[in-house]
């Protein structure tokens, strides 16, 4: 693990929807939401989209881990991995997950990820995995601190059955990952403004063009662009594009990546693998 000083952040997975493996995908990846935050010996997971698979094999043969995994939503495309995450079924390693928007349902998280295994879903139950496992639910607003020296502040997003955005503050730095999230057109989002204010990195929801919205309003995502606007306003430094539509192939996203860059120098476009430190 990392020493104390060390906080960064690797992506897992940067698709929404549906993953889309495939020569097309090669340099930006196919695998859904997934990233880890690691602050120190800590690990933080966010979301468990199909990229959750490949970051558990990397754990693979290791005892006695620890982490905690948030989850923006449970919409499909950001839970899929999460029947496949293979430390999850070793009794000598410890999870605790996390969700912001699920306090009204009954059983909450934990009954939602046990519906997900179930029949005819899925042929095996949550049961199956022996790892401990500790199931929060919270409410998007609520200030976090699961780990000392680590403070979360989270945000209620704008996502159909809801969302929560996060900010991790360690050592002084922050990162933020705000994804699945739509825009209000002709204003900006008081509730992200407030929760990015002078953050160093800013993970957003960029599935659409501005070009492209008109076709896609409510289906609850958001564009580039209007994450420049939010990072620019809010005097956040670091602004990463993720959450990329499956539609988008490679040459698609190097015109984003160009664009990006003309617009706002020193912003990045998320890519599977790409390892960012603060």
């Amino acid at each position: 693990m990392a020493d104390q000083g060390d906080f960064s952040v690797r992506f897992w997975g940067v698709r929404g929807t549906v993953p889309c493996p495939g020569p097309d995908t090669f340099v930006y990846g196919g695998n859904t939401s997934c990233i880890e935050i690691t602050c120190g010996e800590h690990r933080l997971i966010f979301d468990a989209g199909t990229g959750l698979r490949a970051l558990g094999s990397s754990l693979a043969g290791q005892k006695g881990l620890r982490a905690h995994i948030f989850l923006t939503h449970t919409h499909i495309d950001h839970i899929n991995g999460f029947p496949f995450f293979r430390p999850a079924y070793d009794p000598s390693n410890c999870f605790e997950i996390w969700s912001g928007h699920l306090t009204s349902r009954p059983g909450g998280l934990q009954a939602v990820l046990a519906t997900l295994m179930s029949g005819p879903l899925f042929p095996v139950p949550i049961d199956i995995m022996h790892a401990c496992m500790g199931f929060h639910d919270f409410e998007a607003g609520d200030r976090l601190e699961p780990i000392a020296g680590v403070v979360i502040e989270t945000a209620s997003l704008n996502h159909p059955q809801g969302a929560t955005g996060y900010r991790v503050n360690y050592a002084g730095k922050s990162i933020c990952y705000v994804t699945d999230t739509e825009h209000q057109e002709g204003r900006l989002d008081e509730k992200i403004l407030n929760l990015i204010q002078g953050s160093d990195m800013v993970i957003y929801d960029c599935t659409y063009t501005d070009e492209e919205y008109p076709r896609f309003r409510s289906w609850g995502h958001s564009t580039w662009q209007e994450g420049v606007k939010l990072c620019e306003a809010a005097a956040a430094k670091t602004f990463v594009a993720f959450h990329h539509d499956p539609d988008h192939d490679d040459a698609f996203m190097d015109g984003i990546d160009r664009e990006l860059k003309q617009r706002r120098p020193g912003s990045l476009v998320a890519k599977e693998g790409m390892v960012l430190r603060l």
